[in-house]
């Protein structure tokens, strides 16, 4: 059977908290809460009702991603499988719930954000399979037969390496 999947708007509650595993592997953990605010018909004020907190943690790439771009107090946009953590400290048995994150961004809703693709991975996969720093190459977009894209073109294509490594903003 399945893990249950949340997908929602939260709020992280602190920043990232990333660090190394023993086997050397990225990964963060992101506090985040989850409320539902609603307007008050009657008094136009806006009211707090319930609040959800969860730890959610991403690995990898998408971790190194996280605690580059996103801070406290930050809304965000975030997918994930909700799962239960259990751990047992000084003989007593302890329980919360944890969202293992697939896709985590800013929320554009109250704030702008300038997007840069990372050079890493393929088709946006958290483990990269190429070194950091390193282009994937793709084939030249095509253009159609007997047509030349304009001089001023930002997408056009450099003839002389057959690609473009960078996007014209």
């Amino acid at each position: 059977m399945a893990l249950p999947t949340l997908t929602g708007v939260g709020r992280l509650t602190n920043d990232p908290e990333f660090r190394f595993t023993q086997s050397s592997k990225p990964v963060a953990s992101i506090p985040l809460a989850f409320n539902s605010r609603r307007l008050n018909q009657q008094t136009q004020q806006w009211e707090d009702g319930d609040v959800f907190y969860v730890r959610g943690t991403v690995w990898e790439r998408l971790a190194e991603n996280v605690a580059e771009t996103l801070t406290k107090g930050m809304e965000v946009v975030v997918s994930g499988d909700l799962r239960t953590e259990t751990w047992e400290k000084d003989g007593v048995k302890h329980e919360r719930t944890a969202l293992m994150i697939r896709s985590i961004g800013p929320s554009l809703a109250f704030a702008t954000a300038k997007v840069t693709k990372a050079t890493t991975g393929t088709n946006g996969a958290q483990a990269g399979s190429q070194p950091r720093g390193q282009a994937q190459q793709t084939r030249p977009p095509q253009t159609r037969q007997g047509q030349q894209p304009p001089a001023d073109d930002p997408w056009a294509v450099d003839k002389a390496k057959g690609y473009s490594d960078e996007p014209p903003f």
